[in-house]
């Protein structure tokens, strides 16, 4: 059970991954941050993301683990957590199969 602010930094952390990627995201796909998960400790942090089109998530989820070391600069900088959290990025495959049963109801 996460804390309440666990909630909040993990809040925290996801509103400010979708504005790093609106703003720094060079790639031909829509890139949407889902929610972020930050560990008890507040040491590590992973930010699911979804993304359309679906073909594109690899090089989208290649760019974001690139740009790790630029997002943790940016949280320091635009924030005052402490400590500022390890970040890895990941694919929201609950979102995905959201999605996924949605189109399978429409039909």
């Amino acid at each position: 059970m996460e804390s309440r602010r666990q909630t909040q930094v993990s809040q925290v952390i996801a509103q400010m991954a979708g504005e790093f990627f609106a703003r720094e995201s060079n790639v031909k796909a829509l890139i949407t941050v889902t929610h972020a998960d930050i560990s008890p400790t507040y040491k590590e942090v992973t930010v699911f993301i979804s993304v359309l089109p679906q073909t594109m998530e690899e090089a989208a989820l290649k760019f974001a683990k690139r740009a790790r070391t630029d997002f943790r600069a940016y949280i320091k900088k635009s924030s005052r957590l402490h400590p500022i959290p390890i970040v890895d990025f990941a694919i929201d495959l609950g979102e995905k199969n959201r999605q996924r049963i949605d189109e399978l109801t429409r039909r």
